[in-house]
């Protein structure tokens, strides 16, 4: 047997296209407790994310975490699933579907999107098998976190790369690093801001919210940070925000260390004693809305603001499958697919197939099974 996945199924003058893989974390099959360990289990067990000696983790991991946390998380998850499954889910389905459409429109030759997740399902693996079989020569993996952090892009081109070994054939390969100042993200960012303000009072600070890291990666060279902030500072230009009107908070911090700061639910709870009462939170490093999203940032964090004192508290909801975020995301393939044969403007259907069928008589003529 075969250690790699082999080409059984090639022949001469197979049409070929290019291939995006878009990749997020995951979300939990179901909202229950079997479901999330095993969830849980998968994305805690990446040395990428927990970055502490295996033989220490695991105690802590498979000792406390996977037998007290499923069952809390699940009560989580069910605050925010909706009749369409996992909102991460529903809506990176939608993102899919929509780029596909896109794709579709805006080049001439063939380029398909499949989507995968991290940890979770359909997997990476299953993702990149899709478009192995859909003829993909040419491979693009666009994770969708704006901002480059080695515990979610890296890792997930750690995956990549795992699964690629085991192919006989490696299709070409490019890497999307991050998008954190590209001017289509920021325009939608903006755009949904400013469309939230056309139908709310706008409150007296824009909150940015990011997803939290230990500080030590930041130390270690994690550039995640900086660009969190490079994204902030081109929003509030693009709003024509003034310094008091805006700030940068990171959330979801796990364990005892030391995470960046300010935190996100300590500045709720600190800003009503500063007079302000009235604020707009938006996750800019979220390309979809997630538990993360829905229920620490809607729900927990509004509770601790106006425990506090606060009054008015108004989530900006993710990019999701706003037509803006699609058109952006579409501009990112384009960039990053430039010189492949099927987003050039060169293109030609016919031409492609004259050349498939002068390959197939060519290699019959010489005897080729196939």
């Amino acid at each position: 047997m075969s250690r790699f996945i082999n080409e059984q199924d090639y022949f001469h003058g197979k049409s070929e296209c290019t291939g995006v893989l878009l990749v997020n974390l995951g979300t939990p099959d179901a909202p229950d407790a079997p479901s999330l360990r095993r969830y849980l289990k998968e994305f805690l067990s990446d040395p990428r994310v927990v970055e502490i000696p295996r033989i220490i983790w695991n105690v802590i991991l498979y000792g406390i975490i996977l037998n007290t946390r499923p069952a809390k998380s699940a009560a989580k998850y069910r605050s925010v699933w909706t009749e369409n499954g996992s909102p991460l889910m529903h809506i990176s389905l939608q993102q899919q579907k929509a780029l596909q459409k896109a794709m579709d429109t805006r080049f001439n030759g063939p380029v398909k999107i499949e989507l995968a997740m991290r940890y979770g399902n359909p997997s990476i693996a299953s993702g990149l098998l899709k478009l192995k079989e859909a003829g993909a020569r040419r491979l693009l993996i666009l994770p969708l976190y704006p901002q480059y952090c080695a515990a979610t892009n890296a890792t997930s081109f750690d995956k990549v790369f795992d699964e690629l070994k085991r192919w006989r054939w490696v299709p070409e390969l490019r890497l999307v690093n991050h998008y954190h100042d590209h001017p289509g993200y920021i325009e939608a960012l903006a755009s949904s801001v400013l469309e939230h303000w056309e139908q709310h009072p706008r409150g007296q600070q824009l909150i940015m919210s990011f997803h939290g890291i230990p500080k030590r990666n930041l130390m270690l060279g994690d550039p995640y940070h900086c660009e969190c902030y490079k994204t902030a500072r081109l929003l509030a230009e693009a709003l024509n925000l003034k310094a008091h009107e805006w700030r940068v908070t990171f959330q979801s911090r796990f364990g005892k260390a030391e995470w960046l700061q300010p935190y996100t639910d300590k500045t709720l709870q600190a800003l009503p004693a500063e007079g302000i009462k009235n604020v707009d939170i938006i996750c800019p490093g979220f390309a979809a809305d997630c538990l993360e999203t829905l229920e620490e940032i809607q729900q927990e964090n509004r509770e601790y603001f106006q425990h506090a004192g606060g009054e008015n508290y108004h989530y900006i909801p993710a990019l999701n499958a706003n037509s803006k975020h699609i058109h952006a995301l579409a501009d990112i393939i384009q960039q990053h697919t430039q010189g492949w044969a099927e987003t050039s403007a060169h293109w030609s259907e016919a031409a492609q197939q004259q050349s498939a069928e002068r390959t197939l008589q060519y290699a019959s003529a010489r005897g080729a099974k196939k």
